[in-house]
């Protein structure tokens, strides 16, 4: 597992670029752990209720990893006004309120557009700034519904199956706000002004759904990347383990039949829908007869386009993903390293998680504020 490389402080390829984030939960932040493990300087203002006296613990929020934290009271007048300083200073600003929250702190786009006209000011919600369900509440599982991607989760004849929250939250959520973000930043360096990105969940996970609009698709399951193809899924093993089978191409199927002994000439016609069910039983038959481990020595590293499942706690001793050094351990933690991979401008995993609060004296420092004006805010509750 890679350790020493990767956290060796050396710069990614957003190095001096200044990030303000308004603490939230989920895409916001995973915007944020993006844009820091690239090297942006991402300051994280936390709630000053959120402040208590730090233990020596390492945190084990991995998505706050990277950044420094300032507690703030956005409630209080001059904790708001702290907030538009540092606006001053900084390239972009992330927050993740529903729509109209920021505008009745005094936070909104107009207010900190006004202070920093450079200003890349990001916005993330479910729904979008606009729309009849922009005030709703919502979560992961409401956003790709409405998008039309849970439908096609889950197996035949069962109801959709909840893809854990990467379709809404990160792929969709997060990952599209970090995009439109470092966007924006090329963009204004032609231009020289900053701007405003909506970036909504629901219209990502839509984003994400681009190739099967063109497509005919079947009902949920019964379709060739949904397990609905005998040679596109994953199958249990003789130690209730599972394995994925990819063989897409009819050169990766021939070398599935190849190995695995499909000889009849049942096997012959790949994209015959109608006898799809009967293969995958006899196919699933045939995969319970050996370990996880005796299928891997058999096919691993063929071009069959197969793969172990892996858990969580596999997937970083993999000697493929230990090779790449796909995870590192930090403060005690494993988790997965910064990617993508830079030939240059190195990321590196140079802050661990931080506690809310922990840096609010130096990042103000820092940014301008002078001893007696960070301590009449201390005193006045405004900041912790």
């Amino acid at each position: 597992m890679a350790e020493a490389a990767i956290l060796s402080g050396m710069s990614g390829p957003l190095s001096g670029i200044r990030v303000l984030e308004l603490a939230g939960i989920g895409p916001g932040p995973f915007a944020g752990m993006l844009l820091a493990d690239l090297g942006a300087d991402v300051i994280r203002v936390d709630r000053a209720q959120s402040v208590v006296p730090d233990d020596g613990r390492p945190s084990r929020d991995l998505l706050a990893r990277g950044r420094r934290s300032v507690g703030v009271d956005l409630k209080h007048p001059e904790g708001v006004e702290a907030v538009l300083r540092l606006v001053e200073s900084s390239d972009v600003l992330i927050e993740g309120f529903r729509p109209g929250v920021t505008e009745r702190l005094g936070l909104g786009p107009d207010v900190c557009l006004a202070r920093n006209p450079k200003l890349v000011y990001g916005r993330m919600t479910g729904w979008g700034q606009q729309g009849p369900y922009a005030q709703a509440a919502g979560h992961d599982i409401n956003y790709i519904a409405l998008a039309g991607a849970l439908d096609h989760f889950g197996r035949a004849g069962q109801p959709p199956t909840p893809p854990i929250n990467l379709v809404g939250d990160f792929g969709g959520g997060g990952m599209l706000l970090a995009f439109g973000i470092t966007s924006a930043l090329v963009e204004r360096a032609t231009s020289g002004q900053g701007q405003v990105i909506d970036a909504a969940m629901v219209d990502g996970a839509a984003l994400l759904m681009t190739m099967f609009h063109a497509i005919p698709m079947g009902p949920r399951g019964t379709n060739l990347l949904d397990s609905g193809a005998p040679h596109y899924d994953a199958y249990e093993c003789a130690d209730r383990t599972f394995i994925s089978i990819g063989s897409l191409e009819p050169q990766f199927y021939a070398e599935l039949r190849k190995l695995v002994g499909l000889d009849g000439p049942e096997w012959d016609d790949q994209g015959d829908q109608a006898h799809w069910p009967v293969r995958k039983e006899e196919l699933a038959a045939i995969f319970r007869t050996k370990t996880r481990g005796q299928w891997c020595e058999l096919l691993e590293l063929t071009d069959v386009c197969f793969a172990p499942v892996l858990s969580m706690a596999e997937a970083p001793q993999h000697p493929h993903n230990v090779a790449r050094g796909t995870f590192v351990e930090a403060e005690g933690i494993v988790q997965p390293g910064p990617a993508p991979r830079f030939s240059r401008t190195a990321p590196a995993l140079d802050r661990p998680p931080s506690r809310p609060g922990r840096h609010t004296e130096e990042v103000l420092a820092e940014r301008g504020f002078t001893e007696d004006e960070i301590a009449g805010l201390r005193d006045a509750g405004a900041v912790r």
